[in-house]
């Protein structure tokens, strides 16, 4: 039979572990079981963060003209079709297939703040008679206050900034004098690709002699600005990390 001098001697004597009911170690692996379950549920019923793109999204190729129909022998040499521009139009972008050029000029800056203060004191104060049947209270004098206090704040602000130009072309022109453009540009770099799409309706009017328009006139304006290679992923956070933020309740 051994002996335990102290409690401590008995934690770490192998012998003691294995006379007990249930040894550390098959709790915790039952603990375990029972965790990651439960991490795995949290962890589906959680918002997923917005991820970036690998890839561009499809959906912004350059829109060609429909062709036109064959052209019934006149014996004419002029024809309407063959990239006529009336003397009153010019060479503004007017057709389907046309390109343009969008100025991206978005710059965007929000700010908020927020406070609040409270405070609340009270006290009560009761002396007993000094004569009479509750004298003997006298020398008991009863007290009581009591103090409240809130003080809050929060500060937000963002700014936004992006500029260049991207060329587009219409891929639709609809009755009231707007149009649908949509295209993109992609640049291939040594460290991987960058890519900007935009898409949006901008008004047939506002396309000045340079078939230019600002991207604070497209109305609907969809701007992707994404990339992917060595640079974007050092970028951005890990996946190990992700989990344990988002478990965190910190």
């Amino acid at each position: 039979m051994t002996l335990h001098h102290a409690p401590f001697d008995a934690a770490f004597d192998p012998r003691s572990q294995a006379a007990g009911s249930a040894s550390p170690l098959a709790w915790r692996w039952g603990l375990l079981a029972f965790a990651l379950p439960m991490a795995g549920a949290l962890l589906l019923a959680l918002p997923q963060p917005a991820k970036a793109r690998s890839q561009p999204a499809p959906g912004f190729a350059a829109a060609l003209p429909a062709p036109p129909p064959p052209r019934a022998a006149d014996g004419s040499i002029f024809n309407v079709s063959a990239g006529y521009a009336g003397l009153a139009e010019g060479r503004r972008a007017r057709a389907v297939g046309d390109p343009l050029t969008i100025q991206l000029v978005e710059q965007l800056t929000s700010s908020k703040s927020a406070a609040g203060k409270t405070q609340k004191n009270g006290a009560v104060n009761v002396v007993p008679p000094a004569t009479g049947i509750a004298s003997f209270l006298s020398r008991f004098t009863l007290n009581a206050s009591g103090t409240s206090s809130f003080n809050g704040q929060g500060t937000a602000s963002q700014t936004s900034t992006l500029g260049g130009e991207v060329a587009v072309t219409i891929a639709e022109v609809r009755p009231n004098g707007t149009a649908l453009v949509k295209g993109e540009k992609r640049l291939l770099l040594s460290q991987g690709q960058e890519w900007v799409q935009i898409s949006g309706i901008v008004r047939l009017g506002d396309i000045d002699v340079d078939n230019r328009v600002p991207s604070t006139q497209v109305a609907d304006a969809r701007i992707e600005y994404s990339g992917n290679g060595s640079i974007g992923r050092a970028s951005r956070e890990g996946w190990f990390s992700k989990f344990f933020n988002m478990i965190s309740p910190f």
